[in-house]
């Protein structure tokens, strides 16, 4: 395994959510015609998104490795066509649940704001697997597909309960651009540690012909 990379990716995916905070921070700000008393107040204000980035990114890097594990596990208790299935399902029910479960069950409140969620997520999930798909292979399809929108409405929960569409769109930018940078360049990470064993394993097949 190469830890250069595994490190790269840790402290791009931080500079990347850090950087997706600011962004949305700031728009956010301008939209609502807020304003700071003075340079240290905005200073200390952009700071604060800073450091929410980093937050979110670390969050996001935690349920990347979750998913990780949890691809190997299904990968060994289901043939490889059912865990596809199986990842299908669940999400198609995630995308559901966060679009229409509360619509349903949430009374009188108006809920468009569930939907619009559930529609950015699916969008940005097509695009991450559109890209995915072409740095790749037509197998990375659903496992991203899966990560991009299972995972993130997983990872959406605690800001879901919240109930406020600011903090929502706070977190979930951040987590989206985060989540489709580490699924896009996981498959870097994985063919060096792979064509390294490969070549470790021929080195020793090698020495001991000779």
């Amino acid at each position: 395994m190469n830890l250069r990379r595994w490190f790269f990716l840790f402290w791009t995916a931080l500079l990347i959510g850090a950087a997706g905070a600011l962004g949305t921070g700031l728009i956010m700000m301008l939209v609502n015609g807020e304003k700071t008393n003075g340079l240290n107040d905005f200073l200390l204000y952009l700071l604060i998104l800073f450091g929410s980035g980093v937050m979110i990114s670390v969050y996001s890097q935690m349920g990347f490795f979750a998913y990780l594990i949890l691809n190997y596990m299904g990968k060994g208790v289901f043939p490889k066509r059912g865990w596809q299935i199986v990842q299908i399902v669940l999400t198609v029910l995630a995308l559901l649940d966060v679009m229409f479960l509360r619509l349903f069950v949430g009374g009188d409140r108006e809920r468009i704001s569930d939907i619009v969620l559930g529609i950015i997520i699916l969008a940005a999930a097509i695009v991450t697997a559109y890209v995915k798909v072409k740095l790749t292979h037509i197998s990375a399809l659903v496992p991203t597909l899966f990560f991009m929108i299972a995972v993130t409405i997983v990872e959406t929960i605690g800001v879901l309960r919240i109930d406020v569409n600011a903090a929502t769109i706070f977190i979930v930018v951040p987590l989206l651009l985060c989540n489709a940078y580490q699924m896009l360049i996981l498959h870097r990470l994985v063919d060096v540690s792979t064509n390294r064993s490969v070549s470790g394993k021929a080195e020793q097949l090698k020495e001991s012909r000779a």
